[in-house]
C-alpha cells in the first residue's frame, strides 16, 4: 500500500544517503526471512533517465577476465523492464523510485509525443515514486501537472496527445518536498509512503522527494515562474519527524543532486566523492537510513558512514539513460522499528550488442547477467518510435568532419559556433528588421554532431539529440552598453564564476576579448561586428533562444530588454543552415580571444 503525505506551508526538505553495511543474507534468499521479527524490502533505483527510451548505444565499462576492464552494452527501457521485474521476483516487498530527470531533454521518440510516451512506460514498469528533477520544469509547471495528472491542454507548441488522442498521466507520484507554490503549498506531495505486510507485522518506507534548489538557476524563468526552491537538507530534516509519526520505519531520501567519484561504479569506498551532494548530506539528519541521488549523470554506491561516522547513510547513484539500476536491500526489526542492515549494488542493464560511433563492435558478455525485452514495454516504444520515424530517419545534408560541443580554451566550441550561425541566419529577414549577431548557450548543446557511417549523411534525429529543447529564436535590441553587461554575466551571475565560466558562443562577424584577471564589469574587451567596434550608445539587433532570452543560465539581463520579434525553433534553423550549405565543415574558432591565457589562447 502506498500513500502521499502533503506538507505543510512551512516544513523544508532535505537530502540523504543510505549507507552501505552489508549483513544481509544472499539476495536469492531475502525473500524467505531469516528471522520472523525482521522483514526485507527491496527498493529498486534510477536516476536521470531523460525519456531514453530505445537503447542509448552507450557503453558500461565493467571486470573481465584477468582483471581486464570489458565494455558492456547497456540501456534501453525494454531490457530495463525485464531487469527490474526479475529483481521484484526476489523479493515480494519491492518499491522502484527515480531520483529525477525521468522526462526533460529526451530523445526525439519521446520529446516529439511530449515525453507521454515515457510516462506511458514508466506505468508499465510500475513505478512507485519519482522525485522531480530540473528538467522536469523545461516546458513549465503546467505542463509537468499534466504529466502527472494527465490531459490534452496544450501548454507548449507540440500538440499533446498527437498519438493516442488522450493521455492518462502518471500512476505513479510525482514529490517535490521543496518546491513551493506563490500559496505556500508544495507543487506536488513531499513524502510518500509504502506499506509492507498487513497490521502488526507491517513495516513502512518513507520516501522524501525533491529536486536542487539550484533549478532556478539552470530553466528557464518562464519554466519556474511562481516557484520557489528551498534548502534541500532543511527540508529534509523538517519533514522526517512527520514521518516518523506517520509510522515510517525506514527514510529515503530522493534528490536530484548528486556528486562524482573516482572508483567504479558499484566500489562502495566511493574514493574521492565530490560534488554539491556533499555539503548536503554533512547537514543531513542521521535518521535517514538512504539517499538516492542523481543529476551528475554519475554511478556509485557510497558507505558515507566511513566518511562521517556520524552521518551513516548509504549514497546511491545509478549514472544515466538507464544504463544501471541500483539494487538495495534493507532489513527492517519489527520491534525496535529500525533498520538493522542495508546494502546496495548497480546492476548493468546489459541487453543487445550493437556498433558504437566510433566502429566498435559492444558484445554482451556471458559473465554478467543479460536480460531480453519486456515484450509489452517494447511494444509501447515501437508504437511511437514507429509514429516518429519519418521525421527521425529525414537526411537534412552532410558534414565533412564532426562537430564538437566541448569548448576549447576561448570558451568557443566548433558545435557550439555553427549553431550561433545558424541561428543569426534565421532571423536575419525576420520582421521588423534582421538581426546583426547571435549568442549560444553551451548547456543548450548535448551532444556532439558526428559524421556517422554512410558517407557523413546526417539525419533529423541527430540533429535533435545536438538540440532537443524545442526552444524559439527571440531577437531583442541591446546597445553596445548592454551586450557588455551580458557578456560580464559570463563570468559573476549566480553559478557563473571566474573558476566555472559559461561562455556563450557567439555567431560569425561578432568578436571580442576578455581577461578574468580584471575586475567584476571590467573583463570584456574589444568587442566587435565585423572589424567595427561596437559602440556603447549604438543599437544592435541580437538572436538566442528563448531559454537565454527569458534569463536562463544566469543571463537576466536578456530578460530586461525589449523583445523585437520571434522565430522559428532552434532545431529547425540548425536543419535549414546545414540542407542549404552541405556537405558542412567545421568553423573556424577565432571570434573570442582570452587575453589571460597562456598566447592569449582562442
Amino acid at each position: 500500500m502506498q500513500t502521499f503525505i502533503s506538507p505543510g506551508a512551512t516544513l523544508a526538505l532535505s537530502v540523504v544517503i543510505l549507507a552501505a553495511c552489508s549483513n544481509l543474507p544472499a539476495k536469492a534468499d531475502r525473500a524467505e526471512q531469516a528471522d520472523s521479527d525482521t522483514v526485507d524490502v527491496k527498493i529498486i533505483a534510477f536516476n536521470d533517465l531523460h525519456g531514453h527510451l530505445e537503447p542509448p548505444h552507450l557503453s558500461v565499462a565493467a571486470p573481465g577476465p584477468d582483471n581486464t576492464m570489458v565494455a558492456l552494452p547497456a540501456g534501453g527501457a525494454s531490457y530495463m523492464a525485464s531487469a527490474i521485474r526479475q529483481l521484484k521476483l526476489k523479493n515480494p516487498n519491492h518499491a522502484v523510485v527515480s531520483a529525477g530527470d525521468m522526462i526533460g531533454a529526451s530523445p526525439l521518440v519521446s520529446a516529439l509525443f511530449l515525453d507521454e510516451p515515457t510516462i506511458e512506460t514508466m506505468n508499465a514498469f510500475g513505478i512507485d515514486f519519482n522525485a522531480v528533477g530540473n528538467h522536469e520544469f523545461d516546458k513549465g509547471s503546467a505542463e509537468l501537472l499534466r504529466m502527472q495528472h494527465g490531459g490534452c491542454t496544450q501548454y507548449t507548441q507540440r500538440k499533446p496527445c498527437a498519438l493516442n488522442g488522450r493521455f492518462d498521466g502518471a500512476n505513479f507520484g510525482f514529490l517535490a518536498a521543496n518546491v513551493f507554490r506563490k500559496n505556500g503549498g508544495t507543487l506536488f506531495p513531499a513524502t510518500g509512503i509504502k506499506s509492507f505486510g498487513s497490521g502488526a507485522q507491517s513495516v513502512r518506507v518513507g520516501f522524501i522527494g525533491m529536486t536542487l534548489k539550484n533549478t532556478p538557476n539552470i530553466v528557464a524563468p518562464t519554466g519556474v515562474a511562481g516557484l520557489t526552491f528551498r534548502d534541500e537538507a532543511a527540508t529534509a530534516n523538517a519533514l522526517i519527524p512527520r514521518l516518523k509519526n506517520q509510522g515510517a520505519d525506514a527514510i529515503v531520501v530522493l534528490i536530484h543532486q548528486g556528486g562524482a567519484a573516482s572508483g567504479g561504479y558499484n566500489d562502495h569506498n566511493c574514493p574521492n566523492l565530490s560534488g554539491e551532494i556533499v555539503p548536503i548530506l554533512e547537514r543531513l539528519d542521521p535518521a535517514v537510513d538512504i539517499v538516492i541521488s542523481g543529476h551528475t549523470h554519475r554511478s556509485y554506491i557510497c558507505d558515507y558512514g566511513k566518511k562521517n561516522p556520524t552521518k551513516p547513510f548509504l549514497l546511491t547513484s545509478a549514472g544515466q539513460y538507464g544504463t544501471l539500476l541500483t539494487d538495495i536491500d534493507l532489513r527492517i526489526d519489527r520491534r525496535t522499528r529500525k533498520v538493522v542492515a542495508k546494502s546496495a549494488s548497480n546492476l548493468i542493464v546489459q541487453g543487445d550488442g550493437f556498433v558504437n560511433d566510433k566502429g566498435a563492435t559492444i558484445t554482451p558478455s556471458t559473465a554478467y547477467p543479460r536480460f531480453g525485452k519486456a515484450a509489452d514495454v517494447d511494444a509501447i516504444i515501437t508504437r511511437y518510435a514507429d509514429a516518429a520515424a519519418p521525421l527521425a530517419q529525414r537526411v537534412v545534408g552532410r558534414l565533412t568532419a564532426t562537430l564538437s560541443r566541448t569548448p576549447v580554451a576561448s570558451g568557443e566550441s566548433p558545435l557550439g559556433n555553427l549553431v550561433a550561425d545558424a541561428q543569426l541566419e534565421a532571423t536575419r529577414a525576420v520582421d521588423n528588421g534582421g538581426a546583426q549577431l547571435a549568442l549560444m548557450n553551451p548547456g543548450g548543446l548535448r551532444a556532439d554532431l558526428g559524421v556517422p557511417d554512410g558517407g557523413g549523411e546526417l539525419t533529423y534525429a541527430q540533429l535533435f539529440k545536438a538540440q532537443p529543447f524545442g526552444n524559439n529564436l527571440i531577437v531583442k535590441t541591446l546597445n553596445g552598453r548592454q551586450l557588455r553587461a551580458v557578456l560580464e554575466q559570463q563570468f559573476a551571475s549566480g553559478t557563473n564564476t571566474v573558476s566555472q565560466p559559461r561562455v556563450l558562443f557567439p555567431s560569425k562577424g561578432f568578436t571580442y576579448a576578455y581577461d578574468l584577471r580584471k575586475p567584476v564589469g571590467k573583463r570584456i574587451a574589444d568587442m566587435r561586428l565585423h572589424g567595427t567596434p561596437i559602440r556603447d550608445g549604438t543599437s544592435y539587433r541580437v538572436t538566442m533562444n528563448s531559454y537565454l532570452a527569458s534569463g536562463g543560465d544566469n543571463f537576466e539581463k536578456f530578460n530586461n530588454e525589449q523583445q523585437v520579434s520571434g522565430g522559428d525553433l532552434d532545431v529547425n534553423a540548425l536543419e535549414s543552415w546545414i540542407r542549404t550549405r552541405s556537405p558542412v565543415s567545421p568553423p573556424e574558432l577565432n571570434r573570442i580571444t582570452r587575453i589571460d591565457a597562456p598566447g592569449n589562447a582562442r
